[in-house]
């Protein structure tokens, strides 16, 4: 059976991931600090970007299982055709 390799994700990747992540929320954060509004509003917004952080974050898990779950049941299949074919004996009689 051969094996696909799965492509690694770098520190590089990871770094910029976390760094973008920080500025967004930093800037979010900021923006809705600096807004000339009432507190009861400014509140709304923070839980309505907590929300929505966690949604992502959510959203994502979800991606992720569905992809390893088909790449598992690929596999499964894919061992269950090599198995088939060792075992077949094309010159065997009937």
């Amino acid at each position: 059976m051969s094996k696909t390799p799965s492509p690694a994700n770098t520190t590089a990747f990871y770094a910029q991931a976390a760094i973008a992540f920080g500025l967004a929320m930093t800037a979010i954060t900021l923006g809705i600090w600096n807004l000339p509004v009432d507190a009861w509003i400014r509140a709304f917004l923070i839980v309505s970007t907590m929300f929505l952080v966690s949604s992502a974050f959510t959203l994502a898990k979800v991606v992720r299982d569905a992809q390893e779950r088909s790449e598992v049941t690929a596999r499964i299949d894919q061992a269950r055709v090599d198995k088939m074919l060792a075992e077949h004996d094309p010159f065997a009689t009937p």
